[in-house]
């Protein structure tokens, strides 16, 4: 039997100090690049990665004003600087274990209008897969045909990846355990372990008290899961998991499909 299709996303709270100047957490890496390359399918063109760009893009985009004036080439070039610097850190843990890791920068990847990713070239990411590579998708600072620049996160690429590529499972790793009923920074949070689009009502409560962090730029929880119920609303069958990946053998089991693995299931029904 193949291997399922597995997008694997890890958020930049979770590879870097998000508080912090281009600080990765470095042995958290090498531990998940491990669980990574433990996943035979990530030898086979069934996995695509993804990561987010924490510390490194999102305090570039602070100091150059990208977002106030995102015209400017090269404040753009400085924030895609910034990503790829991180990126090389995630593609280098991967090739040490002798996974064909190809890095995909956003810029390359989004076609972006109004300030959105507008399209994703997917037959570039569908041709690497092909070849048996594992592309390593990230948020970048990309061209924007009507406003000069624009963010290109991590998951609206992988949503319009999604369309094409029909992954069975979505995996999004980040620095909390799932998606809760409140701040799960604030005492008596509780972990919502199944979630549906039907939910959307009571989600938008709970997830307008939800911290971004420091310097997000992307939107943090709330628009992570208001990404990921348009997908699974859009291809029932798809099963996407939020969860910890600061809990030691989350990822390799989300990625085997095992219940194990925990955190928050989102599902159409």
């Amino acid at each position: 039997m193949n291997a399922a299709r597995v997008f694997l996303k890890l958020g930049g709270a979770l590879l870097t100090e998000k508080d912090g100047r281009e600080a990765l957490r470095p042995a958290l890496l090498q531990r998940l690049a491990d669980e990574i390359a433990a996943w035979p399918g990530a030898r086979r063109g069934q996995l695509v990665l993804g990561h987010g760009s924490g510390s490194f893009a999102h305090v570039a985009v602070a100091e150059t004003g990208f977002l106030d004036r995102p015209g400017q080439a090269l404040s753009l070039a400085r924030v895609a600087a910034a990503a790829a610097r991180l990126d090389r850190f995630v593609v280098a843990a991967l090739l040490d274990r002798d996974l064909p890791a190809l890095p995909v920068p956003g810029s390359l990847l989004a076609v972006c209008a109004a300030g959105q990713v507008e399209r994703v070239r997917d037959d570039l990411v569908a041709e690497l897969l092909g070849s048996g590579l594992l592309p390593v998708i990230y948020g970048d600072a990309a061209p924007d045909r009507l406003r000069g620049g624009a963010i290109a996160s991590t998951e609206p690429l992988l949503a319009g990846l999604a369309n094409a590529l029909a992954p069975d499972r979505i995996v999004l790793a980040t620095d909390v355990d799932g998606v809760y009923d409140r701040d799960p920074h604030a005492g008596g949070a509780r972990r919502l372990p199944r979630i549906r689009p039907s939910d959307r009502g009571a989600l938008s409560e709970a997830l307008s008290g939800a911290r971004a962090g420091a310097t997000d730029v992307t939107g943090g929880m709330a628009s992570k899961v208001a990404w990921m119920l348009d997908l699974v609303e859009a291809r029932p069958g798809l099963e996407v998991r939020i969860l910890s990946g600061l809990r030691p053998g989350a990822v390799a089991a989300a990625l085997a499909g095992a219940p194990e693995a925990g955190g928050t299931l989102i599902t159409a029904d």
